[in-house]
C-alpha cells in the first residue's frame, strides 16, 4: 500500500466531487432524490466530514495517541480490494449520521477544500507512522495511518457511485 499513490488518487477523486459541484442548480442540490435516502447536499455533508474526521484520526496514528490493537483480516481484505463488500445499502453508525446535514454548494465546495488542506498536512509523515498505532473507527475497528488513507479513498469512492445512483433517480423521474 504506496500512500503517495493513495494521497493522489484521493486528490484525484476529490476533484470529480468538486467538478460535479457546477452540474447542480441549488435546489436540486437540496432535493430528497425519487430512491429516498440522502440528497446530494447531504451526501457531500456525509463524505467530507466523514474525510475530515478521518484526517484526524491519521493525525492522532501519527502522534502515536493510538493504541496497538490488531486491524480484523476482514477489514485487511476490504482495504487490499479496495472496496466494501457488495451489499444493497450501508448505514452510516449513529453518531455519524447524526452529524449529516443539508449544506449548500458553496459550503461543499469549502469542505472539500478544507480537506485537502488537512489532509495535505498530514500527508508526507503518514509513511513514516508506526504501523501498529491505531485508532479506532466505528465500523471496521482498528486502523493505522496508511489503512485510514486507504479508507478515505475507498469511502469517496463508494459515496461517488451514491451521486451517480441519486443523478439516475432523477433521470428516470423526467
Amino acid at each position: 500500500m504506496n500512500s503517495d499513490k493513495i494521497y493522489q488518487s484521493v486528490l484525484s477523486i476529490a476533484e470529480a466531487y468538486r467538478k460535479k459541484l457546477g452540474a447542480f442548480g441549488t435546489d436540486q442540490f437540496e432535493l430528497e432524490p425519487p430512491i429516498g435516502g440522502w440528497s446530494y447536499s447531504e451526501v457531500y455533508s456525509h463524505i467530507f466530514d466523514a474525510s475530515l474526521l478521518s484526517v484526524l484520526a491519521i493525525n492522532s496514528c501519527i502522534k502515536n495517541e493510538g493504541k496497538l490493537k490488531p486491524t480484523a483480516f476482514l477489514v485487511k481484505l476490504v482495504l487490499f480490494f479496495g472496496m466494501f463488500p457488495p451489499r444493497k445499502k450501508y448505514k452510516a453508525p449513529p453518531k455519524i449520521a447524526a452529524r449529516v446535514k443539508k449544506i449548500s454548494i458553496t459550503a461543499a465546495q469549502q469542505l472539500i477544500t478544507d480537506f485537502e488542506l488537512q489532509l495535505a498536512n498530514v500527508q508526507s509523515k503518514i509513511k513514516d507512522a508506526d504501523p501498529k498505532m491505531k485508532v479506532k473507527h466505528p465500523v471496521l475497528g482498528y486502523l493505522n495511518a496508511k489503512q485510514w488513507l486507504r479508507f478515505i479513498e475507498i469511502h469517496l469512492k463508494h459515496h461517488y457511485q451514491q451521486l451517480q445512483r441519486i443523478e439516475n433517480s432523477f433521470l428516470l423521474q423526467r
